[in-house]
């Protein structure tokens, strides 16, 4: 039943305020009706008015507040985040205390939300109804300002989103068309199968309590702490997949920032104040 999940939802945050605000009203506009929802953040903002901003929220909620005690990371400009290997390596630390934190309070699940996207507020529990494994509500995010949108999640490596070949190698065109194929299909309401996922994932009880972990696989040269989640979850035997009834809003930079507005009147998000 809905009424038995415990569920926390639960990010690191290093943010500019105008973002760091349009999350938080996401999360207020969060549909928990049904679900005993806590909240977990970790404090990893520099900016003053970020910070005043992520106390407010965790007054509005039923949130823990922690201090990310680490320094440097990843700038936010207007053409792309930028990633270092000590972002990477300060990310999947916060990601595990995360992780601990849900398996010492024994919830049912944990949904990482990062702090740059914006929800349907059915999302939580429409992703709990599918009872997977893990799960991720789709988003779309163009990586060059002028360049096409393309999907959160892949079907297998570091990012590939077409089915490989076993034997021989495919052409250029032949890729191009399985990926358009992808995309095709991602734009259509449904649950999809993937190979990797992440920004906004649901974990469920029995992922939580193996032993999949964000740290960084060795022989594994993948950017991103999620790609070696997903690489240990699936040499777990847990499977992964995509929603896309109720694709969320990624404000990847700045210039995403008016397209909000649109999206939360779509969703009929109610006002909140005091944020």
């Amino acid at each position: 039943m809905m009424s038995e999940k415990r569920i926390l939802v639960a990010s690191p945050i290093r943010e500019k305020p105008g973002i760091l605000w349009e999350y938080a009203d996401s999360l207020l506009n969060l549909d928990k009706e049904g679900i005993k929802a806590d909240f977990l953040f970790i404090d990893d903002n520099e900016d003053k008015e970020s910070v005043r901003i992520l106390q407010r929220l965790t007054q509005r909620l039923p949130a823990v507040l922690m201090d990310g005690g680490m320094k440097p990371a990843a700038v936010n400009s207007n053409t792309k985040h930028q990633w270092d290997v000590d972002t990477i390596f300060r990310v999947s630390e916060y990601r595990n205390r995360i992780l601990e934190f849900a398996r010492e309070g024994d919830y049912d699940g944990l949904f990482f939300v990062d702090s740059d996207l914006i929800l349907h507020p059915k999302t939580l529990k429409h992703l709990i109804q599918h009872d997977k494994d893990i799960i991720s509500e789709i988003y779309w995010t163009r990586w060059a300002p002028s360049g096409p949108f393309y999907p959160q999640v892949w079907l297998c490596d570091n990012y590939t989103q077409y089915e490989p070949e076993y034997v021989g190698l495919l052409g250029f065109d032949q890729i191009r068309k399985k990926t358009e194929a992808f995309h095709s299909m991602l734009k259509k309401p449904g649950l999809y199968k993937v190979g990797g996922l992440g920004g906004c994932t649901l974990i469920n009880r029995k992922v939580l309590m193996s032993n999949v972990s964000f740290t960084r696989i060795y022989n594994l040269s993948f950017k991103g702490e999620d790609r070696h989640f997903c690489v240990r979850a699936a040499a777990n035997g847990f499977e992964m997949y995509v929603d896309t009834a109720f694709p969320a809003y990624h404000i990847y930079r700045d210039s995403d920032l008016p397209g909000c507005k649109k999206f939360k009147e779509k969703c009929s998000y109610k006002k909140n104040e005091g944020i």
